[in-house]
């Protein structure tokens, strides 16, 4: 007889403004780890793992509720498309059509637009329980949609894993000459969420390189050597050691939200980075098949949000860790490609994995 490796269960988590049912699902898996995720937006709302002593503590940033994440949110937890990260100047070209996006950052399209995906109800279909429980995620963006070209069915599959891995699977398909890049956007604290800043996590990132970027931290189409910079973590390296240093292109985050260049064969499945905050001995380590990791130190959270349990989210006191392509990629053709057609899928795998130490 087969023994259940972990259980999924469904609540209501309230309704949009225009009257949307939104839900919860919860993700449990053998070892007690748990995953809370949103139909609203593919949010990770809470994530609880346990530290070196066994006590569990939610390590993602968000809200307790759903009005949080409708009236002011900084991507907490979210499923990010149909475009991650910025295009520059709100535009790209594709077979000789130039396409106008919303200007949602400055003059660039950040995350997809006004309304993204992380801001649309998907439809949620759980998975038997007799397995590890996973949650299968569709959305339909119509063909215009925040201006992008063509009718993009959308998949995402969360998976957590006896390994204390959440796993997510993003597959696409369309029915015209569009661009996709889809990514996660959860704002870590491996010492609980609410808990201080992030300064003293150690990170080690798998790059030799990053993709410089402007004023507007849209990439210039340069790759620079990370060698004697504040970007080098191929030594692990806390994450505030360096932030403050008056290195120009560092100073445009301020600190870091660059995009690193990562070491292994371009759509090969390999470790990106790895973190581990002393106190609590939690480790995470992040893997994908993307080419590049956009990492984020939490700069422009200014104490304004009031979170989960009342806590306020000071500066820095969350990072992300972003695997995707880079940014501004349909406008610059050296960079590996993110044009996707009719006949081809588009997927993309990115894990997460807990530990202790």
């Amino acid at each position: 007889m087969n023994t259940p490796k972990g259980t999924i269960t469904k609540a209501d988590f309230g309704q949009t403004p225009n009257g949307q049912a939104v839900e919860l699902y919860t993700l449990r898996n053998a070892r007690g780890v748990e995953a809370r995720i949103m139909t609203y937006g593919g949010i990770v709302q809470s994530l609880i793992v346990p530290d070196r002593d066994g006590k569990l503590a939610d390590v993602v940033l968000g809200y307790d509720n759903l009005q949080g994440y409708i009236a002011t949110t900084p991507y907490f937890g979210a499923l990010i498309g149909r475009y991650g990260n910025r295009i520059g100047g709100a535009r790209f070209t594709l077979d000789g059509k130039t396409y106008a996006l919303a200007a949602n950052n400055g003059l660039n399209s950040l995350h997809g637009g006004l309304v993204g995906f992380d801001k649309v109800v998907w439809t949620a279909r759980p998975q038997p329980t007799m397995q590890e429980p996973t949650l299968i995620l569709t959305y339909v963006s119509k063909d215009g949609e925040e201006g992008f070209p063509g009718n993009l069915e959308v998949m995402a599959i969360y998976t957590l894993t006896d390994e204390n891995e959440l796993k997510l699977e993003f597959t696409a398909r369309t029915d015209k000459p569009t661009i996709c890049n889809l990514t996660h956007h959860s704002y870590f604290n491996l010492d609980g969420q609410g808990n201080g800043d992030i300064l003293g996590h150690i990170v080690y990132i798998n790059s030799n390189q990053t993709t410089p970027v402007d004023a507007g931290l849209i990439p210039t189409g340069e790759f620079t050597d990370v060698t004697g910079t504040p970007f080098d973590f191929r030594q692990p390296t806390a994450i505030g050691a360096r932030i403050n240093d008056a290195n120009p292109v560092l100073q445009y985050g301020p600190g870091y939200d660059h995009n690193w260049v990562i070491n292994k064969p371009l759509g090969k499945f390999g470790l990106q980075a790895r973190v581990m905050e002393p106190t609590s001995g939690r480790v995470m380590e992040v893997w994908s098949d993307e080419p590049g990791l956009q990492f984020y130190a939490g700069n422009f959270l200014d104490g304004s949000i009031c979170g989960k349990g009342g806590a306020v989210y000071q500066r820095r006191t969350g990072f992300c860790m972003e695997p995707q392509h880079y940014p501004d990629s349909p406008n610059k053709p050296h960079f590996p490609s993110v044009f996707l057609r009719p006949g081809q899928t588009f997927h993309s795998t990115i894990v997460y994995k807990f530990s202790v130490e």
